[in-house]
């Protein structure tokens, strides 16, 4: 295929550079559309017009791309919640309570970085090597680190710990929480039937309930 040629052809580094991205670009476009399990090598590469082999040679497996796009996703979340009105101050944890809803609402609105953080640890640090993993627990210790930042920045009575931990929760929580958002078909209809309510509305409010009680509780523990 001429994409194929095309892309073999790139030697320079700002070729290469332009090609990990269009990869890149089209490895989200497919998340956006549905979720990292049903997403393949073959997909990415009928997207792009590339081999799995031209895809390998820039990326060392479906794995690496997945965990790339976390990362471009992390950051640029937690440039929207730096860019995020600051709390009111009026009433009891007033302050924790609009923050951690902050937090929970515009991780909600950021569905492929949700689908991406709860298939981390179980699935895409599996097939990474050495070197990349190093880089890339790096960057996500660098990311988890300026979380706890806006977080001591919003509630400064906090202690480094405590606003590590929430850190740490927030990725936790939404992990665990984010499958449920996004059921089978059939899981889909037998929960409509039942009248239980619409799966991502219930992640919202879940997520939101859940970090409001870790940060309120550790406000808490900071005025004991």
């Amino acid at each position: 295929m001429s994409g194929t040629a095309s892309f073999q052809r790139a030697r320079r580094p700002e070729q290469i550079a332009a090609r990990r991205e269009a990869i890149l670009d089209a490895a989200r476009d497919l998340l956006a559309d549905g979720r990292s399990a049903d997403v393949s090598l073959g997909d990415i590469g009928s997207r792009t017009g590339l081999a799995k082999s031209a895809l390998l040679r820039y990326f060392g497996s479906r794995e690496v791309i997945f965990l790339e796009i976390l990362d471009r996703e992390w950051r640029q979340w937690l440039d929207t919640l730096d860019a995020s009105p600051p709390p009111p101050s009026d009433g009891p944890w007033a302050t924790e309570r609009f923050f951690a809803a902050t937090v929970a609402d515009t991780l909600a609105q950021r569905p492929v970085l949700c689908d991406l953080i709860s298939v981390m640890a179980g699935v895409l640090e599996r097939n990474i090597d050495l070197d990349f993993a190093r880089d890339f627990k790096q960057r996500a210790a660098a990311n988890t680190a300026r979380l706890a930042d806006l977080t001591a920045e919003t509630l400064p009575a906090l202690s480094g710990a405590a606003t590590h931990q929430f850190a740490g929760a927030v990725f936790i929580i939404t992990a665990g929480l984010w499958p449920y958002a996004r059921p089978t078909d059939v899981v889909a209809a037998v929960s409509a039937q039942m009248g239980q309510p619409d799966p991502e509305e219930a992640f919202r409010a879940n997520l939101r309930a859940g970090l409001v009680a870790q940060l309120v509780g550790l406000s808490a523990q900071a005025d004991a």
